[in-house]
């Protein structure tokens, strides 16, 4: 690898408000907001909006879906063209 041309890739938090869910890796990604890890060292924070802590799949909280009436919706608005 060239020196002097790849970033930066240091400790940052990742934190998830919604859910409540933070979680430490690396990345190339920095902030100015900053946080006090459990090991009591202070690292960068990038506040995301969803994560594996709060995305349905993961979560297993997926909406169901009404088959049955999008099935009767398609059925009436091509029912003209049948004939």
């Amino acid at each position: 690898m060239k020196n002097g041309i790849h970033p930066a890739y240091n400790t940052v938090v990742y934190r998830d408000r919604n859910a409540d869910y933070a979680f430490l890796t690396r990345s190339t990604e920095t902030s100015e907001k900053t946080v006090e890890w459990s090991d009591g060292k202070t690292y960068p924070v990038i506040d995301v909006q969803i994560s594996a802590a709060s995305h349905p799949f993961w979560t297993g909280r997926s909406r169901v879906l009404d088959t049955a009436g999008r099935i009767e919706k398609f059925n009436a608005k091509y029912a003209k063209f049948a004939k």
